[in-house]
């Protein structure tokens, strides 16, 4: 996967994840949340790599989401984001695990939180 949005390196046996937005300040948008989560698998698949850095270019980590879209920035219901009803199981409960139910912050955490290597 090319990326759009962060500048994944390896050197000395430590993967570097840069947020590269500056001109935002890194907001995180879904772009950013996929490439993440890319450079973390692939980071994980890597046995040369020890450790993982994140940071952000420019001046700031990250500002938090990219609210550029105004109202519509969290509404579940856009056409870029999963059918949350497919989390919905035939007898009412909540498959959990089904990451429709999740948003683009609570998915990479998710991911950091799994990753074999410390962060």
């Amino acid at each position: 996967m090319a990326y759009e949005q962060i500048i994944y390196e390896v050197a000395d046996n430590i993967a570097t994840i840069t947020l590269n937005r500056p001109e935002k300040l890194n907001a995180f948008t879904g772009i950013m949340m996929n490439e993440m989560i890319d450079a973390f698998d692939k980071a994980d698949a890597d046995d040369n790599v020890r450790a993982i850095i994140v940071t952000g270019a420019g001046r700031a980590f990250c500002a938090g989401a990219d609210l550029s879209a105004g109202p519509r920035t969290f509404d579940s219901t856009r056409e870029d984001r999963p059918d949350r009803k497919a989390a919905i199981r035939a007898d009412g409960s909540v498959d959990w695990s089904n990451e429709a139910v999740r948003d683009g912050g609570g998915r990479l955490t998710l991911r950091i939180f799994e990753c074999l290597k410390p962060v």
